[in-house]
């Protein structure tokens, strides 16, 4: 086969995170050395996009489990039907009224991936399908330059912090009552550290995930209260992100153990549809700056699709 590194350019898009991928055929099998490149590329850049894929849901899954083990498309809502890798991103894939029963706050809405589980997912691949002819963009920030943006004080203190991170039913809000029940039947929370170590390339990484993070270990409520929000507030800093547009087609593969992303709402006011559909790679136990790994307190870790389709079967 021949060697298609040669012909893949890496254009980074913003000076901390992102960057755009060409000259690579996602449709096609990927020798050893192309795969290299882009988990490379991955790793530098957190999150790497590329654009006219055109990929349909067999695509998708084939490309996905080229660079790792699929998950269940979601550990808590399931996946589209005949395909167990794929969760659908709809537009309306949860209902969205009442958004201004609770604060909105700059890091509102900001979330990792699936941070409730004792091994939250390595990366996440997601396909633009149905795009807005404008709106509907995606934010991503860099954990790893956030800790490193953070006072020698600071990063000492949060160190050898800990905190429990839930997913749980919203109270007090308008979403639907499958949505609860869903939440409600696979529950899942976790201990993990503050601050875990990237298992690939050492950095020190700001594990703090605004949706699933609910209390730091050890500190009363007021104190973990006002140490979140200031590490939430300082995560979010625009030099730490990149803002991506989505045209049809495209794909956005991101390092879930280095990044949170920010899902659009500007959608909701708007007549535009938008689809997506997003596959999960398996990931590892966080690790801490002391060496403690993280501690389920409830739910299973999250399994490769085959596996747990097996176990839900038997």
């Amino acid at each position: 086969m021949a060697d298609l590194t040669r012909t893949i350019e890496v254009k980074p898009l913003a000076l901390h995170i992102g960057a755009e991928i060409s000259g690579v055929d996602l449709g096609r099998p990927l020798d050893v050395a192309t795969r290299k490149a882009i988990n490379d590329a991955l790793l530098r850049w957190k999150v790497v996009f590329f654009r006219g894929q055109h990929l349909d849901h067999r695509g998708h899954v084939a490309f996905a489990r080229q660079m790792g083990e699929p998950t269940i498309g979601h550990a808590v809502f399931g996946h589209i039907e005949d395909f167990p890798e794929i969760y659908s991103v709809a537009k309306f894939r949860t209902a969205q009224t009442n958004r201004g029963a609770r604060p909105q706050r700059p890091w509102t809405g900001w979330h990792t991936d699936i941070t409730a589980a004792l091994n939250p997912p390595k990366a996440s691949i997601l396909r633009g399908v149905t795009i807005p002819p404008y709106g509907g963009d995606t934010f991503w920030t860099n954990l790893a330059v956030a800790y490193q943006g953070l006072s020698e004080t600071m990063r000492g203190i949060v160190d050898g912090l800990r905190g429990v991170h839930r997913f749980q039913a919203p109270t007090g809000t308008a979403k639907s009552q499958a949505y609860d029940e869903s939440v409600r039947r696979r529950e899942m929370e976790t201990e993990h550290p503050i601050v875990r170590v990237h298992p690939e390339t050492g950095e020190r990484v700001l594990f703090v995930s605004p949706s699933f993070l609910k209390t730091i270990v050890g500190l009363t409520a007021r104190e973990s209260e006002v140490m979140l929000d200031l590490l939430w507030e300082h995560v979010v800093r625009p030099e730490y992100t990149v803002r991506f547009k989505w045209e049809a087609g495209d794909i956005a593969m991101w390092d879930n153990r280095a990044t949170s992303h920010l899902a659009p709402t500007d959608i909701f006011d708007s007549d535009f549809d938008r689809q997506l559909y997003r596959i999960t790679l398996v990931g590892d136990v966080p690790v801490g700056v002391d060496g403690r790994p993280s501690v389920a307190i409830k739910g299973e870790p999250i399994l490769a699709v085959e596996t747990e389709l097996t176990a839900a079967a038997g």
